[in-house]
């Protein structure tokens, strides 16, 4: 089979920055520029409109002077309008050399928003592409609102495709401006176009209204369209334009007769810098991108990856610069914890296994999140459980904490099977409880030891809500000894590290 070579343009820093409340800064689009073209490598990149505003000059400005460094100003790509060369003026003095000029592709368009005859609007486009010429300008065209163009007036489009024809124009450019395409359409308007003008190119854009951009794309391909507008994220206006993740490991994965340049490996990494840099975060469930898609939750599925990769498919989280993650929560098998344990170089034996994996369970199930570096806190607190017999345990307990008033705790804990209650205020919750225990503690004459120390803190790299250590350190007599707490909650926390304490000192 014949290789189909389609090129791929990213629009981000144009069509994408048209995603309500984002406006990227010139820094930023130089930066996410470079890395389009030097990392990712497409082969085009479009890169603002033309006359919008003295900071999307100095962009372009940045951009084109590094691109010509960088030997690439070909590639660099600016929206323009048919405007009796106004968008040329302030391209040439950006530094721009090739044009996207922006024409009507639909009679309902012409005919209501610039209300002119076909005659008129040809006759002002060619006037600009000879100007373009003269100025040493390539020009491509994109003829906007084509899809509802090819549903009611298919004429005018091939109107319009035979005066282009006639003209130095590099591509013609295909937008489904308001994402209103469906995948059968996608293939069958633009065979309809590749057949009668082989020899000519033609970019495919795609919105993603209906969620239907990575299936039109497919579909555009497959009829021949001879490039592709991808933003990365999927940014755009309203739902967005076709993304750039998705479309790149659909190409990979189902079209081996297409080539194309892009670096599948970085698409992470430029992700995750535009979601930064437009403050749009990328859904958690977003494909190839989002951050639960290599992440299994399922006990079951873990297991499944131990035995022959089970639940393994082409895609990879490696080929994306990413890593398989094992979710540990309320379905968590021990599965899922023995791989969090490998990746932590830890072992446990199966009783102790049961214990953490019922730990974690526990956590889950009060819908908190826990992370691969908690684990070893958790197997801290669980097994310290299990050191000391358990004569002392605190059954219950009341915390209060008002405005004006002192905070106060109730308390009922049992000793060696027998159960006491008492209430008690203080300067903090923590502190109203560990006066309730003294006083539990002087009915059978005893003096607790003294706190000297007390630290929070939640482990390190964790990220993750779910865990809160306290790390008490007490002086009995000469000799200190330190007990840890874990919980989602500080105070819990400090609980359950004195109630360690109280079964070491009984």
């Amino acid at each position: 089979m014949a290789t189909h070579r389609l090129e791929i343009m990213d629009t981000t820093l144009r069509d994408g920055e048209q995603t309500s409340g984002v406006s990227f800064s010139a820094s930023e689009k130089l930066t996410i520029a470079k890395l389009l073209l030097e990392e990712l490598k497409v082969d085009r990149i479009e890169i603002a409109s033309a006359r919008v505003s003295e900071g999307e000059f100095q962009a372009v400005k940045d951009i084109t002077q590094w691109s010509k460094e960088y030997d690439c100003i070909d590639a660099i790509e600016v929206l323009t309008f048919v405007d009796n060369g106004v968008s040329l003026d302030w391209m040439i003095e950006a530094g721009a050399k090739v044009q996207n000029l922006l024409t009507k592709g639909s009679l309902n368009h012409l005919t209501h928003q610039l209300k002119k005859t076909p005659d008129q609007h040809f006759s002002e486009i060619s006037e600009n592409i000879k100007l373009a010429n003269e100025r040493g300008i390539a020009t491509n065209i994109y003829l906007e609102d084509w899809s509802n163009g090819m549903r009611n007036s298919k004429d005018y489009v091939f109107e319009f495709l035979e005066f282009l024809a006639t003209q130095p124009v590099k591509r013609i450019m295909l937008p489904d401006t308001l994402g209103i395409l469906t995948p059968k359409e996608s293939y069958e308007f633009i065979k309809e176009i590749k057949d009668k003008y082989p020899n000519t190119h033609f970019d495919f854009h795609a919105h993603n209204d209906y969620d239907l951009g990575v299936s039109n794309v497919m579909e555009a391909i497959k009829a021949g369209a001879n490039g592709l507008h991808l933003t990365i994220n999927g940014m755009g206006e309203r739902a967005g334009n076709a993304p750039m993740a998705s479309t790149i490991a659909v190409i990979n994965d189902f079209m081996p007769d297409v080539e194309i340049n892009v670096n599948e490996k970085v698409l992470y990494t430029v992700s995750k810098l535009v979601e930064n840099f437009s403050g749009v975060m990328i859904p958690a469930n977003k494909p190839v991108i989002g951050a639960n898609v290599f992440t299994q939750t399922a006990g079951i599925h873990a297991d499944g990856d131990n035995k022959k990769n089970l639940y393994f498919s082409d895609l990879l989280p490696e080929r994306f610069g990413r890593t398989r993650k094992y979710a540990l929560g309320k379905s968590s098998g021990k599965a899922n914890i023995q791989k969090n344990l490998q990746e932590l170089g830890l072992q446990l034996n199966d009783d102790d296994l049961r214990k953490v994996t019922q730990r974690i369970i526990e956590l889950g199930d009060k819908k908190q999140v826990v992370t691969k570096e908690d684990l070893p806190y958790i197997i801290s607190d669980v097994l310290d459980r299990y050191t000391h017999e358990e004569k002392v345990k605190v059954e219950s307990y009341v915390l209060t904490h008002s405005k004006g008033l002192r905070p106060s705790t109730t308390v009922a804990m049992t000793i060696e099977g027998k159960t006491f209650e008492e209430n008690a205020s203080g300067d903090g919750q923590f502190d109203a409880f560990m006066n309730a225990i003294r006083n539990i503690f002087k009915q059978k004459n005893l003096v607790l030891p003294e706190l000297i120390d007390y630290a929070v803190r939640i482990p390190p790299g964790s990220h993750s809500d779910a865990l809160c250590e306290t790390i008490i350190t007490w002086k009995n007599q000469d000799k200190e000894f330190k007990t840890r707490g874990l919980d989602s909650d500080q105070t819990v926390s400090a609980i359950k590290a004195t109630e360690k304490m109280l079964n070491i000192f009984y």
